[in-house]
């Protein structure tokens, strides 16, 4: 069975994930945007062991701390789709702009693209490519947990910033009512903020892509 805890990082206060597999102990880091050293202990706290870094998308909040904790645990960066790499690179500049700390840009080991597979363990996670907040943007989904990890896509009681630079309002409205929609209702996620939802709950109330917006 997949299990997930949400580690809080960066002023950002984003959603850092690790996933972990229940029977092998094997994790992934999702999104570490900072805040390395927090990571590691929670890492430490659960008995996993972490084998991969996944990533969402390339904004400084969820992957300024991937170069290094790849480095510090030789482990692979897989994610997101390639259309982000002029996010990635731009990290350094990313970090300037938001006051962060001096990050590394990096090139992951593994591109992802729309049906892709990555495995955390034994379970494996679906790999759907959600633009709009950003033109790579990737959500991780299990289905049989019946749980998706979606970056800033998707929040409780709303959707993605779509100001950025290739941001694209149609589009990430397309992609989650086309793509994660149809998922399922009980489907849990875990969002780049904020308190994790359903997508039942944010079809029925969800003022931008709701049912009934």
């Amino acid at each position: 069975m997949l299990k997930y805890k949400i580690v809080p990082v960066t002023p950002f206060e984003q959603n850092c994930s690790i996933l972990w597999c229940d029977q092998s102990r094997k994790a992934a880091v999702v999104d570490p945007g900072g805040n390395i050293e927090r990571i590691l202990k929670a890492a430490d706290e659960l008995g996993v062991d972490i084998e991969r870094i996944l990533l969402t998308h390339g904004h400084i909040d969820h992957a300024g701390g991937t170069a290094a904790l790849a480095r510090q645990l030789g482990v692979p960066i897989e994610g997101p789709e390639r259309e982000e790499s002029f996010w990635i690179d731009a990290l350094p500049q990313q970090s300037k702009m938001f006051g962060f700390p001096q990050v590394e840009s990096f090139t992951p080991d593994r591109w992802l693209a729309e049906g892709d597979q990555v495995r955390v363990g034994n379970e494996s996670l679906s790999v759907i490519h959600c633009p709009g907040h950003t033109p790579g943007h990737v959500v991780f989904f299990s289905n049989d947990a019946r749980l998706a990890v979606v970056g800033d896509v998707l929040f409780a009681g709303s959707i993605g910033r779509t100001d950025f630079p290739r941001g694209d309002h149609t589009a990430l409205v397309s992609s989650i009512r086309q793509k994660l929609w149809p998922l399922g209702n009980d489907v849990s996620f875990i969002p780049g903020h904020g308190p994790m939802s359903t997508f039942g709950a944010e079809r029925e109330g969800n003022p931008y892509v709701g049912d009934y917006a």
